[in-house]
Protein backbone atom coordinates (compact mmCIF):
# COMPACT_ATOMS: atom_id res chain seq x y z
CA UNK A 1 0.00 0.00 0.00
CA UNK A 2 1.35 3.37 -0.93
CA UNK A 3 0.18 7.57 -0.28
CA UNK A 4 0.99 8.75 -3.60
CA UNK A 5 3.23 11.28 -1.88
CA UNK A 6 6.51 10.70 -4.02
CA UNK A 7 9.60 10.41 -1.65
CA UNK A 8 12.01 11.03 -4.63
CA UNK A 9 12.82 10.53 -8.56
CA UNK A 10 14.40 8.04 -10.01
CA UNK A 11 16.40 7.28 -13.54
CA UNK A 12 15.43 4.46 -15.69
CA UNK A 13 19.11 3.32 -15.84
CA UNK A 14 18.65 -0.09 -18.27
CA UNK A 15 15.79 -2.11 -19.81
CA UNK A 16 16.78 -5.89 -20.79
CA UNK A 17 15.12 -8.19 -22.21
CA UNK A 18 14.86 -11.54 -20.03
CA UNK A 19 13.29 -14.64 -21.10
CA UNK A 20 10.38 -12.49 -23.18
CA UNK A 21 9.63 -10.13 -20.26
CA UNK A 22 11.37 -7.20 -19.15
CA UNK A 23 14.11 -6.46 -16.30
CA UNK A 24 14.75 -2.63 -14.81
CA UNK A 25 16.67 -1.01 -13.67
CA UNK A 26 16.11 2.48 -11.32
CA UNK A 27 18.99 4.42 -9.78
CA UNK A 28 17.96 7.39 -7.39
CA UNK A 29 20.87 9.00 -5.38
CA UNK A 30 17.75 10.57 -3.21
CA UNK A 31 16.00 7.44 -2.21
CA UNK A 32 17.02 6.06 1.14
CA UNK A 33 17.74 2.37 0.22
CA UNK A 34 18.62 1.75 3.80
CA UNK A 35 15.46 -0.16 4.95
CA UNK A 36 14.95 -1.64 1.79
CA UNK A 37 15.26 -5.27 1.41
CA UNK A 38 14.68 -7.88 -1.58
CA UNK A 39 11.19 -8.67 -1.88
CA UNK A 40 9.84 -5.27 -1.00
CA UNK A 41 7.58 -3.15 -3.53
CA UNK A 42 8.80 0.42 -4.32
CA UNK A 43 6.35 2.09 -6.96
CA UNK A 44 7.62 3.55 -9.86
CA UNK A 45 5.27 6.03 -11.82
CA UNK A 46 2.80 4.33 -9.80
CA UNK A 47 3.12 0.18 -10.75
CA UNK A 48 3.86 -1.78 -7.74
CA UNK A 49 7.67 -3.40 -8.39
CA UNK A 50 9.06 -5.76 -6.39
CA UNK A 51 12.88 -5.53 -5.94
CA UNK A 52 14.98 -8.70 -6.70
CA UNK A 53 18.15 -6.55 -6.47
CA UNK A 54 19.43 -3.36 -4.69
CA UNK A 55 22.72 -1.75 -4.11
CA UNK A 56 24.05 1.40 -2.94
CA UNK A 57 21.83 3.60 -5.00
CA UNK A 58 19.69 1.43 -7.41
CA UNK A 59 17.14 -1.47 -7.41
CA UNK A 60 15.92 -3.87 -10.11
CA UNK A 61 12.79 -5.20 -10.66
CA UNK A 62 11.47 -7.92 -13.15
CA UNK A 63 8.14 -6.53 -15.17
CA UNK A 64 5.76 -8.93 -16.84
CA UNK A 65 4.16 -9.04 -19.95
CA UNK A 66 0.59 -8.55 -18.57
CA UNK A 67 2.50 -4.68 -16.54
CA UNK A 68 4.21 -4.01 -19.86
CA UNK A 69 0.40 -4.18 -21.56
CA UNK A 70 -1.73 -3.05 -19.36
CA UNK A 71 0.32 -0.04 -18.50
CA UNK A 72 2.42 2.82 -19.80
CA UNK A 73 5.50 1.22 -19.00
CA UNK A 74 5.80 0.47 -23.08
CA UNK A 75 6.47 4.00 -23.59
CA UNK A 76 9.37 4.28 -20.87
CA UNK A 77 12.64 4.86 -22.38
CA UNK A 78 16.56 4.55 -20.79
CA UNK A 79 16.95 7.91 -19.01
CA UNK A 80 13.62 8.76 -18.48
CA UNK A 81 12.72 9.98 -14.96
CA UNK A 82 10.35 8.13 -13.05
CA UNK A 83 8.73 8.65 -9.45
CA UNK A 84 9.45 6.69 -6.84
CA UNK A 85 7.75 5.83 -3.17
CA UNK A 86 8.38 2.62 -1.23
CA UNK A 87 5.57 1.11 0.54
CA UNK A 88 4.34 2.89 3.54
CA UNK A 89 4.97 1.27 6.96
CA UNK A 90 2.25 2.02 9.98
CA UNK A 91 3.91 4.29 11.60
CA UNK A 92 3.96 6.55 8.04
CA UNK A 93 2.31 9.73 7.87
CA UNK A 94 -0.80 9.51 5.76
CA UNK A 95 -0.46 12.60 3.22
CA UNK A 96 -1.99 11.70 0.14
CA UNK A 97 -4.88 8.70 -0.33
CA UNK A 98 -4.95 5.15 -0.58
CA UNK A 99 -3.00 3.92 -3.26
CA UNK A 100 -2.49 0.15 -4.32
CA UNK A 101 0.38 0.46 -7.07
CA UNK A 102 -2.10 -1.84 -9.41
CA UNK A 103 -2.49 0.33 -12.22
CA UNK A 104 -6.45 0.69 -13.74
CA UNK A 105 -5.32 2.22 -17.27
CA UNK A 106 -3.59 4.53 -19.37
CA UNK A 107 -4.24 8.22 -19.52
CA UNK A 108 -3.41 10.46 -22.44
CA UNK A 109 -2.45 14.23 -21.54
CA UNK A 110 -4.65 16.37 -23.87
CA UNK A 111 -3.63 20.07 -22.30
CA UNK A 112 -1.06 20.96 -20.79
CA UNK A 113 -0.45 24.82 -19.74
CA UNK A 114 1.26 27.47 -17.37
CA UNK A 115 -1.41 29.03 -14.58
CA UNK A 116 0.04 31.52 -12.48
CA UNK A 117 2.93 30.02 -10.83
CA UNK A 118 0.85 26.40 -11.16
CA UNK A 119 0.43 23.97 -14.37
CA UNK A 120 -2.82 23.31 -15.52
CA UNK A 121 -3.61 19.98 -17.18
CA UNK A 122 -6.08 17.93 -18.77
CA UNK A 123 -6.28 14.25 -19.20
CA UNK A 124 -8.06 11.99 -20.97
CA UNK A 125 -8.82 8.49 -19.37
CA UNK A 126 -9.87 5.29 -20.46
CA UNK A 127 -14.15 5.43 -20.84
CA UNK A 128 -14.70 2.52 -18.38
CA UNK A 129 -12.92 4.34 -15.49
CA UNK A 130 -14.89 7.78 -15.96
CA UNK A 131 -17.53 6.40 -13.32
CA UNK A 132 -14.61 6.65 -10.60
CA UNK A 133 -13.54 10.00 -11.53
CA UNK A 134 -15.34 12.38 -9.31
CA UNK A 135 -14.21 16.63 -8.72
CA UNK A 136 -12.27 17.29 -5.90
CA UNK A 137 -12.14 13.67 -5.51
CA UNK A 138 -8.29 11.58 -5.76
CA UNK A 139 -6.82 10.23 -8.39
CA UNK A 140 -3.38 8.97 -8.85
CA UNK A 141 -1.38 9.85 -12.06
CA UNK A 142 2.34 8.31 -12.44
CA UNK A 143 1.78 7.33 -8.99
CA UNK A 144 1.14 11.10 -7.52
CA UNK A 145 -1.78 11.69 -5.19
CA UNK A 146 -4.23 14.04 -7.15
CA UNK A 147 -6.92 16.49 -6.63
CA UNK A 148 -9.25 16.64 -9.71
CA UNK A 149 -10.16 19.89 -9.65
CA UNK A 150 -13.41 18.82 -12.41
CA UNK A 151 -14.59 15.73 -14.36
CA UNK A 152 -15.59 16.66 -17.89
CA UNK A 153 -16.96 12.97 -19.29
CA UNK A 154 -13.61 11.27 -19.51
CA UNK A 155 -11.58 14.11 -18.61
CA UNK A 156 -9.64 14.87 -15.78
CA UNK A 157 -8.48 18.48 -15.06
CA UNK A 158 -5.81 19.19 -12.63
CA UNK A 159 -3.77 22.30 -11.33
CA UNK A 160 -0.36 21.04 -10.27
CA UNK A 161 1.19 23.73 -7.67
CA UNK A 162 4.86 24.64 -7.72
CA UNK A 163 6.14 22.28 -5.11
CA UNK A 164 4.30 19.29 -6.99
CA UNK A 165 6.20 19.65 -10.64
CA UNK A 166 9.50 20.37 -8.54
CA UNK A 167 9.68 16.86 -6.77
CA UNK A 168 8.06 15.00 -9.37
CA UNK A 169 8.91 14.03 -12.97
CA UNK A 170 5.73 16.07 -13.78
CA UNK A 171 8.13 19.14 -14.86
CA UNK A 172 10.70 17.37 -16.41
CA UNK A 173 8.63 14.20 -18.06
CA UNK A 174 4.71 15.06 -19.05
CA UNK A 175 4.06 16.56 -22.18
CA UNK A 176 0.75 16.51 -24.26
CA UNK A 177 0.09 13.43 -26.18
CA UNK A 178 2.33 11.75 -23.62
CA UNK A 179 1.31 8.47 -21.62
CA UNK A 180 0.27 8.21 -18.19
CA UNK A 181 -0.60 5.76 -15.27
CA UNK A 182 -4.09 5.87 -14.03
CA UNK A 183 -4.96 4.46 -10.92
CA UNK A 184 -8.93 5.66 -9.74
CA UNK A 185 -9.76 6.22 -6.01
CA UNK A 186 -9.89 2.42 -4.12
CA UNK A 187 -12.72 3.92 -1.89
CA UNK A 188 -14.52 4.04 -5.20
CA UNK A 189 -13.93 0.80 -6.50
CA UNK A 190 -15.20 -1.27 -3.46
CA UNK A 191 -18.42 1.02 -3.05
CA UNK A 192 -19.28 0.33 -6.77
CA UNK A 193 -18.58 -3.54 -6.12
CA UNK A 194 -20.29 -3.33 -2.59
CA UNK A 195 -23.54 -1.60 -4.49
CA UNK A 196 -23.37 -3.89 -7.63
CA UNK A 197 -23.17 -6.96 -5.41
CA UNK A 198 -25.98 -5.73 -2.86
CA UNK A 199 -28.54 -5.51 -6.05
CA UNK A 200 -27.86 -8.77 -7.58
Amino acid sequence: MFTGIIESTGTLKSITEVGGDVRLVIESDNLDFSDVKLGDSIASNGICLTVVNIDDNSYAVDVSRETLAKTAMGNWQQGDTLNLEKAMLPTTRFGGHMVSGHVDGVGIIEVMTEDARSIYIEISIPEALKKYAATKGSITVDGISLTTNLVKDNIVCLNIIPHTAEVTNIGRHWKVGGPVNIEVDLIARYLERLTSVGAE
